[in-house]
């Protein structure tokens, strides 16, 4: 990883977005999930050669489309519109989740309501009235990809962690998350440790007082 140690300022969600896709390994294939991990394909680069996939069917995603580039067939699982890069490939539903649960995916990037220290993920369901009634692809995704990452705002609304010891959400998939993005701090989860890469606007002490699992600066 190549971000900056610590930073006097949180991270904005273009900062961290850049972030996750500097961290993208060249010649990946990799599927961004729906919300703030959208925004990392307006900053992968040609250079990188990395292939995005959606899983509704779609091989070779580019930047989110604005203006006269917007095509309202073409969206992404969130319903976005985006753009097609040279190459661009179309699929069945069903051959999409079979790249996804057959290990196909080298990284998944995707939005977490709680992490648990142990890497467990809860991203699709907090009990609130009217939220998506169920996991979708978000459990195939978590599972299936060879690193799945995530990206999210480190405090809810009301000041509490999102990381936690255990989770107190239904479980989108159990030990699958090693790296965490946030505005924040930077983390990765290994060897049943959670580590603390950078931070920003914040100390490590300071950091260590609001989140409830025992941290280790990288």
């Amino acid at each position: 990883m190549t971000e900056t140690r610590t930073t006097e300022d949180k991270l904005t969600r273009d900062e961290m977005a850049q972030l996750v896709a500097r961290d993208i390994p060249a010649g990946a294939f990799v599927n961004l999930g729906i919300g703030q991990p959208t925004n990392v394909s307006n900053f992968l680069t040609a250079q990188q050669g990395v292939t995005l996939h959606t899983e509704n069917g779609m091989l070779g995603m580019g930047p989110v489309a604005r203006g006269e580039d917007i095509d309202e067939d073409l969206i992404n699982a969130g319903k976005i519109p985006v753009t097609e890069l040279p190459g661009a490939a179309y699929f069945h539903h069903a051959d999409s989740f079979a790249m996804m649960r057959g290990g196909h995916l080298d990284v998944c990037v995707l939005g977490a309501f709680q992490i648990s220290e142990d890497g467990d993920l809860a991203n699709w369901h907090t009990g609130a009235e009217g939220a998506i009634p169920a996991v979708g692809g978000a459990m195939d995704l978590a599972i299936g990809a060879k690193a799945t990452w995530v990206m999210m705002s480190l405090f809810t609304k009301t000041g509490e962690s999102k990381l936690v010891k255990t989770l107190s959400y239904p479980v989108t998939g159990l030990g699958c998350v090693s790296r965490i993005y946030t505005e924040v701090a930077v983390f990765e989860l290994r060897d049943s440790k959670v580590f603390v890469r950078s931070v920003h606007g914040i100390s490590f002490d300071e950091l260590q007082a609001k989140v409830p699992v025992e941290l280790t600066w990288a």
